[in-house]
């Protein structure tokens, strides 16, 4: 299909979009094109609302006694939420809490345990840094084996190189689902199941991917996965992350953090620590209420719009940018280094360049937020409820003049 490949084309392409109306949703700088949200989502225009009614009604009015009106299940509850309509996954296997980088250390530590026998971790070199970070950790500690995967720049995990590398002392095989750099797509439902031949737990990073791709755990087997809800969710800054656990192999693991809350009957207040039932037990402190609500609007915002119409919207920003780079930056230097089958491609596109942090500033500098990731990328972060199809023509217009 040929792309209009101009302003008024981009233009035309918006005055067809189901989703059209989405952008309105947001609160948008009008001075600036917004394509960072591979990094940190708009504010949705319904959220202020949400919490200061939180704010004013129920802390205000109903103070300490929230707790008992709902508070302290909202891990769950928006959990739930968000993995019926983002993660294809049931009730009972989600919750929300802590930072991306403590869900994994507690899921990465929960697996190990599960394969005392076992002493090798396989993952890959341009995993995300706070993955890599922990998992050089864990192994230190433990006196594991790290088992470092490469691919291409613009690739990521396949089934057939997770298969070559797998054997009878691989514990755990971690990854994530989608590239922070390259936008790759994994085989998810593939490498799981290759892993789960060889003994081996799975635990998939989906923080490129949770309101961006459609997920289907449950389906694909996985075992366990985290993700931070500040992307595509539009949680806000800083948002509590998300844990999914299998409900099958629950009962099978321990998280190390052992908090109050992940506690059987927490308000006993009793001595000794006996893990709770359920996703509960992968719990540890008291829950960030202002946070959970506000999460629980980006989400309820992702289940309107629907995540199949976001995927297709996505699919077709990325194929227009890719096709503006050809065209109009192409003989600037300017390569794509993200997959070109849309199959395997999430929300971003990355751009390679020589000159790539300078250009990113320049681009900063005119309203047009991007960032750059080492060591020559410019990520279009095309956020599918906030990006328009003029927005992707105006920055791919403005990194052209800049190297004209």
């Amino acid at each position: 299909m040929s792309l209009p490949l101009s302003r008024e084309g981009a233009a035309a392409l918006d005055e067809q979009d189901p989703l059209g109306g989405f952008p309105e949703r947001f609160v948008l700088d009008p001075q600036a094109i917004y394509l960072d949200g591979n990094s940190l989502g708009c504010l949705p225009c319904s959220t202020p609302g949400r919490l200061r009614e939180l704010l004013t009604e129920q802390w205000g009015r109903r103070g300490v006694r929230g707790w008992e009106e709902g508070w302290l299940e909202l891990p769950l509850t928006v959990g739930d939420r968000l993995a019926g309509a983002v993660l294809g996954a049931g009730p009972g296997q989600t919750a929300l809490a802590d930072s991306t980088t403590v869900c994994f250390y507690k899921l990465a530590c929960a697996a190990l345990d599960a394969r005392p026998d076992r002493h090798e971790i396989l993952t890959d070199v341009d995993n995300f840094p706070t993955d890599r970070y922990v998992l050089e950790g864990l192994a230190r500690a433990r006196g594991l084996r790290l088992r470092w995967l490469r691919f291409d720049r613009a690739g990521g995990p396949t089934p057939e190189a997770v298969a070559s590398a797998l054997g009878p002392d691989t514990a755990l095989v971690t990854f994530s689902h989608v590239s922070y750099r390259s936008a790759h797509i994994a085989q998810l439902r593939e490498i799981t199941a290759l892993a789960r031949q060889a003994g081996a737990l799975t635990l998939w990073d989906l923080s490129h991917s949770a309101g961006a791709v459609p997920l289907a755990l449950d389906a694909d087997g996985a075992d366990l996965a985290v993700g931070c809800t500040y992307k595509y969710l539009h949680g806000g800054p800083g948002a509590p992350a998300f844990m999914y656990v299998r409900g099958e192999i629950q009962p099978q693991l321990r998280q190390p953090i052992w908090g109050w809350l992940g506690r059987e009957d927490p308000f006993a207040m009793a001595a000794g620590y006996v893990p709770a039932r359920g996703i509960s037990a992968f719990l540890s402190g008291t829950p960030p209420v202002l946070a959970l609500t506000a999460v629980d609007e980006g989400v309820r915002i992702v289940a309107r719009a629907g995540i199949e119409a976001i995927r297709a919207k996505a699919i077709e920003l990325t194929e227009y940018a890719i096709a503006l780079t050809d065209a109009r930056l192409g003989r600037l230097g300017v390569s794509v280094a993200s997959p070109r089958q849309a199959e395997r491609r999430g929300a971003h596109v990355a751009l390679a360049h020589p000159r790539a942090a300078e250009l990113t500033e320049a681009l900063i500098e005119r309203g047009v937020i991007v960032d750059f990731r080492r060591p020559d990328v410019i990520r279009l972060g095309l956020a599918p409820l906030t990006t328009r199809f003029r927005d992707v023509w105006e920055a791919v217009e403005a990194l052209r003049e800049l190297l004209t």
